[in-house]
């Protein structure tokens, strides 16, 4: 007898192989997909993105990104250690002010505690020139934590005698926004403290 339904078999088998090729496909796709998010993040660990002027996008290593933290990094101490100590009676309020812009609370709790032990008064008084003869920093980077020691020569202008320091210096520095023009490297001082000071004579200067 003759019915006018399909055989129930074939109808099953035909449910089954679509739902196979259904899962297969599926599989296939996220398999696929988690190897696309690892290549990606893969790359993306060894690059970053920069816009240029005209707004096209540059690819960036991470190594050159840390070449440039470096060069920002040294740049950004000879700025502070410049304002901080390149100073007289005409300009020491202005370059300190500059200089706080660079750094946390350590620099300005060293800046009162100067104010306070009177050494800005007496670059007043006094009409001292303190100048700054070079500057020399290394940074260090311990697991992201980065480290800086700097010496510092400057030469204190009494009049008719002129004293040389060498004063090394320490702290860390971090990443902040960038601020132009008070920080224009985007970097900021933290614990800062003035290791050493020691006066130089004639024969030091000359090594």
């Amino acid at each position: 007898m003759k019915t006018p339904y399909k055989d129930i078999y074939k109808i099953l088998k035909l449910n089954r192989f679509i739902v196979l090729a259904v899962v297969a496909c599926a599989l296939l796709s996220s398999v696929f997909s988690v190897w696309m998010v690892f290549h990606i993040n893969k790359k993306a660990l060894n690059s970053a993105f920069a816009i240029n002027t005209d707004g096209s996008i540059i690819p960036l290593k991470l190594v050159t990104q840390k070449e440039n933290f470096k060069v920002e990094a040294l740049a950004h101490l000879n700025l502070f250690h410049t304002y901080f100590y390149n100073i007289d009676a005409s300009n020491y309020e202005r370059n300190i002010e500059k200089a706080l812009w660079l750094g946390n609370n350590s620099v300005d709790n060293l800046y009162r505690q100067k104010k306070a032990d009177g050494v800005y008064n007496r670059l007043l008084q006094y009409s001292l020139v303190q100048k700054v003869l070079s500057i020399d920093s290394k940074v260090s980077d311990n697991n992201g934590r980065y480290g800086f020691t700097t010496t510092t020569i400057f030469e204190i202008n009494r009049g008719s005698v002129i004293d040389t320091y060498e004063l090394v210096s320490t702290g860390n520095l971090i990443v902040v926004d960038r601020n132009f023009p008070n920080n224009p490297h985007g970097l900021l001082i933290t614990d800062y403290f003035e290791k050493t000071l020691k006066k130089l004579s004639d024969e030091n200067r000359k090594e």
